[in-house]
C-alpha cells in the first residue's frame, strides 16, 4: 500500500469550516517528523482550495485528495 492510502497520521476537521482546518494543519505538522503525511479530513468545500494553496505557500508537499470512512480528505507530507 502507498503512504497515500496509510497516512502516519489522521487530523479529523469535519465540521469545521475555512481557515479552521488549515490552521489545525499548520499547528500539526511542525510535530511530526519530515517525510510524515498527514491526512486532513476536512467537509469544508474550501479545504479542497486551501489546503493544497497552504502547501504551496508553505513548502509543503500536496500528495493528493483521499477519501476515510466516506469523509474527504486531503494528504500532506512535511518536506521541512
Amino acid at each position: 500500500m502507498s503512504a497515500r492510502s496509510e497516512p502516519d497520521e489522521v487530523l479529523d476537521c469535519r465540521g469545521q469550516r475555512c481557515p479552521l482546518p488549515v490552521i489545525n494543519l499548520a499547528r500539526r505538522l511542525p510535530e511530526l517528523p519530515v517525510g510524515a503525511v498527514v491526512r486532513v479530513l476536512a467537509d469544508d468545500p474550501a479545504a479542497a482550495v486551501d489546503i493544497p494553496a497552504w502547501c504551496r505557500m508553505r513548502g509543503q508537499e500536496f500528495v493528493g485528495a483521499a477519501t476515510t470512512a466516506g469523509s474527504p480528505g486531503y494528504d500532506v507530507r512535511r518536506t521541512r
